[in-house]
C-alpha cells in the first residue's frame, strides 16, 4: 500500500506548543527594551488622539505583592488595549517616596547600628537632614527593586522616566497647588483635635487609619452638682442631697480634659432615685442604663426639658474646676445616659461645641500619650492607656463612678504602626472643606458633591462599578477639614514661617517662591538654607497678603511637612499638567480603599485649585483574599509570593488569571487558581498555534481585504468570519469599558468552542487533504489568517509576550511587536441559515452517539439521512459533511428524523479515511478518492 503521509498538507510552525514561560518572559522584557519598545510605540502614535491615563503610586517599600500585580496587570491592559485603538497613551509609573514607613524603617535600622543616639544629639536641621538623606537612598532603591518586578509582569510604561514624590519638580509643582489654595483662602492653621499616633508623635488623617476590633473600659460617671437649689429650681421639687450629672464614656482618660456636660435641648430628663443616691439622665435611658448596672432600688422623682438644664454647674469629680451644661444637637438617645462627657481637646464634636461656648481647647496629653503638668499630681506623666484603669479606680474609690464593664468596639489604629490612635489637640495646618473659594464662592464639599453627583459627559465622574459613587459622596458628605500637616523629617515640609512678633507667614506669594526654590535645590532646601535664601524670589512689596514691615532676616522656620496624600493628590498637576499628558486624566484606576484615600484627596486640591475634577472616569477593584475570604497575611502564612508565581507559571498565566477574576468585589486566590488559569492559557495558546500551522504556505493577496470580502457566506468559512466579527465587537467594546472578564469570557469561548470544536473540525479535512493550491484550502487559509491577525491583536493587551511571539511566527522573525498594530475591524455576516445547519448538527450529534452502540465508532464510516423539508439547508450542502464529521450526506425533504447509514461495507480512501463513494483503486495501486487523487496527480 503507498504511504500518503508525505502527502498531505500537516500543520507547521515555529510557534512552540510548550510555552516556557519562566525563561522566555525575561527574554521579552530584554528586547523590548533594548527596542526602548514604550518610546518608540509613543513615537509612532504621536499625531494620534490622546488618552489620559494616570498612574496612583505604590509606596517605595518592599517587594510587589498580589495586590500590586492585580493592580498593575489591569492597568496595562488599559493601555495596550487603549494604544491597539489607535491612540497616543503615555503612561508614566510613579512611587510615592516620602513618609512614615520609610523614616520609621530607617531610624529603627540607624539604632540597630548604634547610630541613632549620635545623630539625636546634632542641631535639629542636621539631624534631619542625616534621617532625609538615609531615607531617599532607601526609596530609591525599592524603586528600582519595584520597577524591574513590574517590568517582569510585562507592564509597558516610561520606567526610564518614572514620576517620584521627592524629586525637586514633582516637589515644586505640589507646592505651586498649594499656593493656589493658599490664594483660594482655602488653607488655615488651627489648634484643633485631630488624630495622633502616638507611637509616631505624629497627626494622622482618615485615610491613614485602619479600624480594629480593641477591649476598652465603658464608664458611667457621676459629675455632682455645684448648686443644688438651682438643681431643684429646674426640677420644681425640693432635694434631700446634691443630685449628680451621670454621663458615659469609652474613654476615661480623657475626663481630666472634661470642660462641659453636653445635653440635648428637646430630650426629657430625669432626677432619679438610685440605690438611695440622686442621678441624671435622660428619660427614655434611665430603665436601660440603671438595668446595666444592677440597679435594685430605682425612682424617678422629677422630670424636666434639656434646655432647662443648660447653664447649670457641676463639680469635676478629680480636678479642681466648675464647668457648665450646655446644648448639643449630636447627643442621642441611642447609647449612654443622654448626657455627653465633652472635652475640646479631644473631640471633633467636642471642639466644634466649645468654639461655640467659648472653651478653651484643652489638652493635657503630650505628643508621647503621656500628661503633663496641668493635671493632678497622681495622673502626671502617666500614659494615658495605663490612665484608663488608674482614673477608673480613683473614681470608684471617690464614690463617682456609677458602673464600669469592659467592652470591645472598632478603634482607629495607626496604619503603619498597628497602634491605637487618640484625638489629641495640636496645632496644625487644614484644607476647609467648608470654606468657600475666592474663585467663585463655593465650598470644596459643595464643589466635590456636584462633580461626584453627575457623570462625565456632564463634566462630572464617571465611575466603575456604578456603586462607587454613592460610596464616594457618602464620605465627601460626611468628611472633616483635612488635616494635611505631620510632624516628621522625611515629607515636604509646608512652607511656613513664624514671623519675629509670633505671626505666621504663608500668603500665596511666599509660597510660589519657595516652590521655585525648590524645583531648584529640592525640599532639602528647607534644612540646608536660610529665610533669605528660601524668599529670594519673592517680593514682599507686590504681596498683598505680606504682613507690613516683615524682616526675613528674623524668620524662623517651621517643620510641620505635608501629608504624603496631598503630594501624591496634586500628581494631576505635578504629572499630568506638568509633562502635557492631558488634564483632566481620562482614567484614573486603584483599590476601592482609594475612594477615600488617593481619588478623594486628588478630587478636593484640583477642585480647589482648578474648580475641575482632575479624572473623568474611576474604576475600583477589590482586594486579594485567600480562598476563604480571609485577608492574607504573612504571620497567617496564607501569602503567595509573586516572585514564586512568576517562577512556576509566569506572568502570562497571571495576567491572564486577572483578566478572568471579577475584579469590582474582593478577589479570592488560591494556588490551584494559578492552575487552572494556566490550563486555560493552555487552550488559548493552542488555538493560536493551529492557525498559525495552517498557514505556514500561506502568503496573503495584495488584496487580501477584497479577497477576503467575497468568500462565500453559505460557506463554513463565511460563518467562522461572522462569528469572528461578532467576537470582535464585543472584546473590543469590553475593553472599553474595562469589562474585562466579559471580554476574557467571549474569547476562551470562542477559540474552545466556535474555533476548535466547529471551525477547525470542519476545515481539517480540506486543510490538510485538499491540494496545497486548492480553491477550498486558500479560502480556508485566508479566512484563519484574518482569524489570527484579529486574534493575536485582540489577546496583545493582556498576552502580551505570547502575542508578540505569536504575531513573529505569523510576520516573520523581523516583525515590530504587536503593540504597534491597530485592531481592523472585519466586517462579514455569515449566512443568515446557519442556524438551523447547527440545530440540525445537534441531532446528527446525537444519531452518531447512538450509533456507536450499532459498531459505528468512527464518525467517518457513516454517512447521514437528514431531513430537509423546507430546504432551507441546500445552500449548506457542501459543507455539512464535513462540519458533521461524516463522509457524506444526504438532505432529504421527506425523512422526519436524523438516521445513520454504515458505510464500513465501503472502500475506504486511504489518504483521508472517507468513504464518499468515490473511493476507488488508482494507478499506483492504492484507494484514492477522486478528490484524494487529484491532490496527489492521479
Amino acid at each position: 500500500m503507498p504511504d500518503y503521509k508525505s502527502t498531505l498538507n500537516l500543520p507547521k510552525t515555529d510557534f512552540a506548543m510548550k510555552a516556557n514561560l519562566s525563561q522566555a518572559e525575561p527574554l521579552t522584557v530584554k528586547r523590548w527594551q533594548d527596542e526602548a519598545l514604550y518610546d518608540t510605540v509613543q513615537a509612532a502614535r504621536a499625531n494620534a488622539p490622546l488618552y489620559s491615563f494616570h498612574d496612583g503610586p505604590p509606596y517605595a517599600n518592599g517587594s510587589i505583592h498580589l495586590g500590586h500585580l492585580l493592580n498593575k496587570v489591569l492597568k496595562d491592559i488599559v493601555v495596550r488595549s487603549r494604544l491597539m485603538d489607535g491612540m497616543r497613551v503615555p503612561y508614566v509609573p510613579g512611587w510615592d517616596c516620602h513618609g512614615l514607613p520609610i523614616e520609621h524603617k530607617v531610624v529603627t535600622d540607624m539604632n540597630e547600628k548604634g547610630k541613632l543616639q549620635k545623630v539625636m544629639e546634632l542641631p535639629d536641621d542636621q539631624r534631619r537632614m542625616i534621617i532625609r538623606r538615609e531615607c531617599q537612598a532607601y526609596a530609591d532603591k525599592f524603586v528600582k527593586l519595584q520597577a524591574g518586578q513590574m517590568q517582569r509582569l510585562l507592564t509597558l510604561a516610561d520606567y526610564a522616566n518614572p514620576y517620584l514624590t521627592m524629586k525637586p519638580a514633582f516637589e515644586g509643582a505640589v507646592i505651586e497647588d498649594f499656593a493656589d489654595l493658599v490664594e483660594q483662602g482655602l488653607v488655615y492653621r488651627a489648634l484643633k483635635p485631630v488624630h495622633w499616633s502616638i507611637a509616631n508623635r505624629t497627626a494622622l488623617a482618615e485615610a491613614e487609619l485602619e479600624y480594629e476590633d480593641r477591649q476598652d473600659l465603658s464608664v458611667y460617671v457621676d459629675f455632682e452638682a455645684a448648686d443644688r437649689e438651682a438643681v431643684e429650681r429646674v426640677f420644681g421639687c425640693e432635694l434631700d442631697c446634691t443630685p449628680s450629672f451621670t454621663i458615659w464614656t469609652t474613654t476615661p482618660w480623657t475626663l481630666p480634659a472634661n470642660l462641659a456636660i453636653a445635653v440635648h435641648a428637646d430630650y426629657r430628663y430625669a432626677m432619679v432615685e438610685v440605690d438611695g443616691n440622686l442621678a441624671i439622665m435622660a428619660s427614655d435611658l434611665v430603665a436601660k442604663v440603671t438595668k446595666l448596672a444592677g440597679s435594685d432600688k430605682v425612682r424617678i422623682v422629677a422630670e424636666t426639658d434639656g434646655a432647662k438644664l443648660v447653664g447649670l454647674k457641676y463639680r469635676h469629680p478629680f480636678c479642681d474646676r466648675e464647668s457648665s451644661v450646655v446644648a448639643a444637637d449630636y447627643v442621642t438617645l441611642e447609647d449612654g445616659t443622654g448626657l455627653v462627657h465633652t472635652a475640646p481637646g479631644h473631640g471633633a464634636e467636642d471642639y466644634r461645641t466649645g468654639l461655640k461656648e467659648g472653651l478653651e481647647t484643652y489638652c493635657p496629653v503630650r505628643d508621647d500619650g503621656t500628661y503633663d503638668d496641668t493635671v493632678p499630681a497622681w495622673l502626671r506623666g502617666k500614659s494615658v492607656w495605663d490612665a484608663n484603669k488608674e482614673i477608673t479606680e480613683h473614681l470608684r474609690q471617690s464614690g463617682h463612678l456609677y458602673h464600669d464593664h469592659v467592652f470591645t468596639h472598632s478603634y482607629p489604629h495607626d496604619w503603619r504602626s498597628k497602634t491605637p490612635v487618640i484625638f489629641r489637640a495640636t496645632e496644625q495646618w487644614f484644607i476647609g472643606v467648608d470654606r468657600a473659594t475666592k474663585r467663585d464662592g463655593i465650598s470644596l464639599r459643595a464643589l466635590a458633591l456636584d462633580a461626584t453627583g453627575k457623570g462625565a459627559a456632564e463634566g462630572g465622574i464617571d465611575f466603575v462599578p456604578s456603586w462607587g459613587r454613592n460610596r464616594m459622596r457618602g464620605m465627601l458628605e460626611s468628611r472633616p477639614d483635612w488635616c494635611i500637616s505631620r510632624q516628621r523629617a522625611w515629607g515636604l515640609p509646608i512652607p511656613a514661617f513664624r514671623t519675629e512678633a509670633g505671626e505666621i507667614l504663608l500668603t500665596s506669594g511666599t509660597v510660589r517662591a519657595i516652590a521655585k526654590r525648590f524645583r531648584e535645590k529640592g525640599s532639602d532646601a528647607w534644612f540646608t538654607d536660610g529665610p533669605a535664601e528660601l524668599l529670594a524670589h519673592w517680593n514682599a512689596a507686590a504681596d498683598p497678603d505680606a504682613p507690613k514691615g516683615v524682616d526675613i532676616s528674623k524668620l524662623v522656620k517651621l517643620y510641620d511637612i505635608f501629608d504624603v496624600w496631598f503630594e501624591s493628590g496634586s500628581s494631576w498637576n505635578a504629572v499630568l499638567r506638568e509633562r502635557g499628558l492631558g488634564f483632566p486624566a481620562d482614567l484614573y484606576l486603584e483599590g476601592s480603599d482609594q475612594h477615600r484615600g488617593w481619588f478623594q484627596l486628588s478630587l478636593l486640591p484640583a477642585l480647589g485649585a482648578t474648580g475641575k475634577p482632575p479624572f473623568k472616569a474611576l474604576v475600583t477593584h477589590g482586594f486579594i483574599v485567600d480562598k476563604d475570604g480571609k485577608k492574607m497575611s504573612k504571620s497567617i502564612g496564607n501569602t503567595i509570593e509573586v516572585e514564586d508565581l512568576l517562577k512556576q507559571v509566569g506572568a502570562e498565566v497571571c495576567r491572564w488569571w486577572v483578566f478572568s477574576v471579577p475584579y469590582e468585589g474582593d478577589i479570592k486566590v488560591d494556588m490551584s487558581f494559578f492552575t487552572t488559569a494556566g490550563e486555560s492559557y493552555r487552550k488559548i495558546r493552542n488555538t493560536v498555534r493551529y492557525l498559525l500551522s495552517n498557514l505556514y504556505d500561506y502568503t496573503p493577496s495584495a488584496d487580501e481585504a477584497a479577497q477576503l470580502a467575497k468568500t462565500d457566506p453559505n460557506s463554513i468559512d463565511g460563518w467562522a468570519l461572522g462569528e469572528f466579527c461578532k467576537l470582535q465587537e464585543a472584546v473590543l467594546a469590553s475593553y472599553r469599558g474595562a469589562n474585562f472578564r466579559d471580554a476574557q469570557v467571549a474569547i476562551f469561548d470562542f477559540c474552545n468552542a466556535t474555533l476548535s470544536s466547529e471551525w477547525f473540525a470542519a476545515t481539517k479535512d480540506r486543510l490538510y487533504c485538499d491540494r496545497a493550491d486548492g480553491t477550498r484550502r486558500r479560502a480556508t487559509q485566508r479566512a484563519m489568517n484574518a482569524v489570527a491577525e484579529g486574534l493575536i491583536r485582540m489577546l496583545a493587551p493582556v498576552l502580551p509576550h505570547t502575542a508578540d511571539e505569536a504575531w513573529r511566527a505569523l510576520k516573520g522573525a523581523d516583525a515590530k511587536s504587536v503593540v504597534f498594530e491597530q485592531h481592523v475591524p472585519i466586517t462579514f455576516a455569515g449566512a443568515a441559515g446557519w442556524p438551523a445547519v447547527f440545530a440540525a448538527r445537534e441531532s446528527a450529534m446525537k444519531a452518531l452517539e447512538e450509533a456507536k452502540s450499532q459498531g459505528i465508532e468512527n464518525s467517518l464510516d457513516a454517512g447521514l439521512v437528514i431531513p430537509d423539508a423546507d430546504g432551507g439547508l441546500k445552500p449548506f450542502a457542501a459543507e455539512i459533511a464535513d462540519l458533521m464529521g461524516v463522509s457524506r450526506v444526504t438532505l432529504d425533504p421527506a425523512a422526519k428524523l436524523v438516521s445513520v447509514t454504515d458505510l464500513r461495507e465501503e472502500p475506504r480512501c486511504e489518504r483521508s479515511r472517507k468513504r464518499d463513494g468515490t473511493v476507488r483503486e488508482r494507478a499506483d495501486g492504492g484507494l484514492l478518492s477522486d478528490r484524494d487523487a487529484e491532490a496527489v496527480g492521479q
